[in-house]
Protein backbone atom coordinates (compact mmCIF):
# COMPACT_ATOMS: atom_id res chain seq x y z
CA UNK A 1 0.00 0.00 0.00
CA UNK A 2 2.97 2.47 -0.02
CA UNK A 3 3.79 4.25 -3.23
CA UNK A 4 7.22 4.15 -4.88
CA UNK A 5 8.13 6.13 -7.67
CA UNK A 6 11.40 4.72 -9.44
CA UNK A 7 12.38 7.01 -12.98
CA UNK A 8 15.46 7.48 -14.75
CA UNK A 9 15.95 10.53 -16.16
CA UNK A 10 18.64 11.92 -18.55
CA UNK A 11 20.79 14.98 -17.99
CA UNK A 12 20.36 16.02 -14.66
CA UNK A 13 22.89 16.10 -11.99
CA UNK A 14 22.64 16.12 -8.38
CA UNK A 15 20.91 19.38 -7.36
CA UNK A 16 18.35 18.63 -10.42
CA UNK A 17 17.89 15.44 -8.92
CA UNK A 18 16.66 16.52 -5.47
CA UNK A 19 14.71 19.51 -7.14
CA UNK A 20 12.85 16.61 -9.19
CA UNK A 21 12.51 14.50 -5.99
CA UNK A 22 11.03 17.21 -3.76
CA UNK A 23 8.59 18.02 -6.80
CA UNK A 24 7.39 14.34 -6.74
CA UNK A 25 7.20 13.95 -3.31
CA UNK A 26 4.53 17.24 -3.16
CA UNK A 27 2.50 15.38 -5.38
CA UNK A 28 2.90 11.87 -3.74
CA UNK A 29 1.99 13.36 0.04
CA UNK A 30 3.49 9.65 1.12
CA UNK A 31 5.83 7.71 -0.59
CA UNK A 32 9.33 6.66 -1.73
CA UNK A 33 10.62 8.41 -4.87
CA UNK A 34 14.30 6.77 -6.25
CA UNK A 35 15.44 8.47 -8.61
CA UNK A 36 18.62 8.19 -10.76
CA UNK A 37 20.06 10.16 -14.23
CA UNK A 38 23.01 9.69 -16.22
CA UNK A 39 25.21 12.82 -16.48
CA UNK A 40 28.99 13.52 -17.88
CA UNK A 41 29.81 9.52 -18.04
CA UNK A 42 28.56 9.14 -14.73
CA UNK A 43 25.29 7.68 -12.60
CA UNK A 44 23.44 9.59 -9.79
CA UNK A 45 21.14 8.13 -7.32
CA UNK A 46 18.55 9.54 -5.34
CA UNK A 47 16.35 8.06 -2.94
CA UNK A 48 13.79 10.04 -0.68
CA UNK A 49 11.21 8.72 1.63
CA UNK A 50 8.36 10.79 3.37
CA UNK A 51 8.53 11.98 6.92
CA UNK A 52 5.63 10.00 8.00
CA UNK A 53 7.19 6.39 6.26
CA UNK A 54 10.77 7.27 7.76
CA UNK A 55 10.23 4.79 10.94
CA UNK A 56 9.44 2.37 8.24
CA UNK A 57 11.96 3.22 5.47
CA UNK A 58 15.13 3.98 5.98
CA UNK A 59 16.57 5.95 2.56
CA UNK A 60 20.00 5.48 3.25
CA UNK A 61 19.63 2.07 3.83
CA UNK A 62 18.38 1.49 0.72
CA UNK A 63 21.49 3.44 -1.28
CA UNK A 64 24.14 1.43 0.76
CA UNK A 65 22.01 -1.69 -0.27
CA UNK A 66 21.97 -0.75 -4.00
CA UNK A 67 24.70 1.76 -4.86
CA UNK A 68 27.09 -1.39 -5.55
CA UNK A 69 24.83 -2.27 -8.64
CA UNK A 70 26.04 1.23 -10.23
CA UNK A 71 29.61 0.20 -8.90
CA UNK A 72 28.81 3.36 -6.77
CA UNK A 73 29.10 3.86 -2.79
CA UNK A 74 26.35 6.30 -0.86
CA UNK A 75 24.31 6.71 2.10
CA UNK A 76 22.09 9.36 3.91
CA UNK A 77 19.59 9.78 6.61
CA UNK A 78 16.43 7.98 6.88
CA UNK A 79 14.54 10.56 4.73
CA UNK A 80 17.10 11.26 2.11
CA UNK A 81 20.00 9.90 0.57
CA UNK A 82 22.80 10.15 -2.96
CA UNK A 83 25.25 7.97 -4.44
CA UNK A 84 27.10 7.82 -7.37
CA UNK A 85 28.49 5.22 -9.66
CA UNK A 86 29.58 4.84 -13.39
CA UNK A 87 27.81 1.06 -14.26
CA UNK A 88 25.28 3.00 -16.37
CA UNK A 89 23.52 -0.32 -17.05
CA UNK A 90 22.78 -1.40 -13.68
CA UNK A 91 19.76 1.81 -13.10
CA UNK A 92 17.13 -0.71 -14.36
CA UNK A 93 18.35 -3.70 -11.79
CA UNK A 94 18.73 -0.93 -8.93
CA UNK A 95 15.26 -0.14 -9.53
CA UNK A 96 14.04 -3.80 -9.03
CA UNK A 97 16.38 -4.26 -6.17
CA UNK A 98 15.05 -1.12 -4.03
CA UNK A 99 11.81 -2.67 -4.34
CA UNK A 100 13.18 -5.92 -2.94
CA UNK A 101 14.69 -3.73 0.07
CA UNK A 102 11.95 -1.50 0.77
CA UNK A 103 9.51 -4.65 0.54
CA UNK A 104 12.17 -6.49 2.93
CA UNK A 105 12.05 -3.15 5.60
CA UNK A 106 8.32 -3.50 5.70
CA UNK A 107 7.94 -7.11 7.15
CA UNK A 108 10.62 -6.44 9.51
CA UNK A 109 8.35 -3.35 10.51
CA UNK A 110 5.23 -5.57 10.36
CA UNK A 111 6.89 -8.37 12.75
CA UNK A 112 8.17 -5.76 15.56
Amino acid sequence: GIKIVTQQVEGLEKLGLRTLADSIKGRLGSGVVILASEYDGKVFLLVSVTKDLTHRIHAGKIVKATAPIIGGMGGGRPDFAEAGGRKQDGIKKLFLESRSVISQMLKKTTRN
